[in-house]
């Protein structure tokens, strides 16, 4: 067994060349009971891959191939014989709508002879497709090849206890060999990512010596949040409607806020497993090791759905939650497309999860974004602050320049001159202005605090 003969996807059961574009593809969906099939639905179609056909089975999944024997021995059949202009002619994809274990992979392939998904590896599939950048790139090999080699053990095991044919050959040594070349490849990888987890951190310890806050965004996938980054930042990024559209981390200033910086990384998913998920632990690290956390999550979501999303955020964020050092906030996006009523009705179900106070907004027309800014800035600096700038006396810096510093370190929201000098709305962090203050003495007063007690 050659190594390029073990494929992230299928299992490690089929020969060829990897696929990384599946647009096109025709797949028949295997499915145990009455489970809702419309998140695995969606992300084969993010692929482009069309469910022909979806084929029920009743009853506990059969550890040894998922469906019964039977069952599958009649989808094999149909494979080989659809007839022309049947839904299943020209189908090379089996879908499982589970996290399938190796043993199910390796004899469900066998049985129906094309290539077999489960919903792991449809994971990996998506991944692989929208990685982009070398960091991403990097995270999907190691998860494709750990999956990779779980399935390659069932395959050894097999041919050393007799349940395939030719067990105890040569086989089995080329197969082992295939392992040794597998664990090297991702303790090569695992150390080019360690190298880059520890450059993302000395970046985040480089920004915080410097005074810059972060707020990171977190949520369930396709919960709106490269929309929200763009909306608050002001930069360009990949937003699309569709799942998994971001796997890296980017990181932006909040606009007109010079030290608040914005970090989007990758959404999650539920019931991906433990061992798959710690490959991106760096990229979520960046978002998830903030001053304040936005934890996001799709309002226009069915009741049911956005219950299941937000517990599984909440899950993959506890230890945030847990750390009295990192501020958290709901945030409920998309709120365009629902009424009053279902927005009360959003609030009650997310109290029942012991979450409070959402915010709602929407990226698309706006709506509640200036109360998000506002939010997150007094959550960061505390309430706004009203802030004189005195006349300079003989030879005393300028109004101009004292404005310009104080410009540069916060926000300023409002402007008005008075008898004393310049006054000034803004938002600064206390120890940045603290400084400031400490360099023109006399010059710089705090007036007052609050958007009030500005305008009254």
């Amino acid at each position: 067994m050659a190594e390029r003969d073990v494929l992230a996807g299928a299992g490690g059961v089929l020969l060829g060349a990897a696929r990384t574009d599946h647009a096109g593809r025709r797949a028949v969906l295997l499915v145990r009971g009455e489970a809702d099939t419309t998140e695995f639905t969606d992300l084969a179609t993010t692929m482009g891959i069309t469910i022909v056909d979806v084929v029920k089975q009743r009853g506990r999944e059969d550890p040894r191939t998922y469906l019964g024997r039977g069952r599958l021995d009649e989808a094999a059949d149909l494979l080989r014989t659809a007839p022309d202009g049947h839904a299943w002619k020209g189908t090379d994809l089996v879908l499982l709508h589970t996290n399938a274990t190796p043993r199910q992979l390796v004899a469900t392939s066998t049985v129906l002879g094309v290539e077999v998904w489960d919903r792991v590896r449809l994971l990996l599939a998506l991944f692989t497709a929208h990685a982009a950048s070398v960091e991403a790139r990097t995270q999907v090999r190691i998860a494709r090849l750990r999956s990779d080699r779980t399935v390659l053990r069932e395959l050894i095991s097999q041919e050393t206890t007799g349940e395939r044919a030719g067990y105890g050959g040569a086989g089995a040594t080329g197969a082992t060999e295939v392992l040794v070349t597998l664990g090297r490849e991702i303790e090569g990888l695992r150390r080019r990512l360690l190298r880059h987890a520890r450059a993302q951190s000395e970046r985040r310890r480089q920004r915080t010596r410097s005074g810059a806050r972060t707020v990171g965004l977190a949520g369930y996938t396709n919960a709106g949040k490269s929309s929200l980054f763009r909306a608050l930042s002001g930069k360009s990024v990949l937003v699309e409607d569709r799942l998994f559209s971001t796997l890296e981390t980017t990181v932006g200033r909040m606009e007109a806020s010079p030290r608040v910086l914005l970090a989007d990384t990758i959404g999650f998913i539920d019931a991906l497993p433990s061992e798959t998920l710690e490959a991106f632990r760096a990229t979520l690290a960046e978002a998830l090791e903030c001053d304040l956390l936005l934890l996001m999550a799709d309002a226009s979501d069915s009741n049911e759905e956005l219950i299941r999303r937000l517990s599984t955020s909440v899950r993959e964020v506890q230890d945030r939650l847990e750390d009295d050092d990192v501020d958290v906030m709901l945030v409920l996006t998309k709120v365009d497309l629902i009424d009053d009523e279902q927005r009360r009705r959003v609030e009650e179900l997310v109290e029942e999860i012991g979450l409070f106070n959402p915010s709602f907004v929407s990226s698309h027309t706006g709506e509640g974004m200036i109360a998000l800014r506002d939010a997150i800035l007094t959550r960061l600096h505390g309430p706004a602050r009203v802030l004189r700038i005195g006349h300079p006396e003989d030879n005393g810096r300028p109004i101009a320049a004292l404005e310009d510093a104080l410009r540069q370190a916060g926000l300023v929201l409002e402007r008005r001159q008075v008898t004393e000098g310049v006054e000034l709305l803004l938002w600064c962090d206390g120890a940045a202005l603290e400084r400031l203050m400490a360099h023109a003495p006399n010059r710089l007063t705090v007036v007052g605090e609050g958007v009030d007690a500005f305008r009254t």
